[in-house]
């Protein structure tokens, strides 16, 4: 069991390249220390998990995708209707003429005139 100013574990020791000037650090793993066995164990379980999860978002979010795009096309489809169907509107408008709009007009003033002859005579 060495201990080193790099924070060494049990099993682990530090020993200093041969060139000053390189940047490698070079280890040595005691074979009798059965810790960094379970440890990579322990590891290798954790990155299946992660693996697992990485696969069930990389679904999701190709689903969540495919959602998004034919909620899109829907829109789309939805909105040619609506332009559509105004262009309907405005030609039914300008074909029968301003004649209903007269008519809406003359039918306010009636009510209102008809009101007002009504609290005229109740006043009485």
């Amino acid at each position: 069991m060495a201990s080193s100013s790099y924070g060494s574990r049990e099993g682990l020791t530090f020993r200093p390249a041969a060139s000053s000037s390189s940047r490698e650090i070079s280890l040595q793993i005691d074979p009798d220390n059965d810790d960094l066995d379970d440890h990579i164990f322990g590891l290798r379980g954790k990155l299946s998990k992660l693996k697992g999860v990485a696969k069930e978002i990389n679904s999701e979010a190709k689903s969540q995708n495919d959602f998004i795009s034919q909620l899109q096309m829907t829109l789309t489809e939805a909105q040619a209707g609506v332009k559509n169907n105004m262009g309907r509107i405005n030609k039914k408008i300008i074909q029968n003429g301003s004649n209903h709009l007269v008519l809406v007009v003359l039918f306010a003033l009636g009510c209102f005139f008809l009101v007002y002859l009504v609290s005229k005579f109740s006043r009485r």
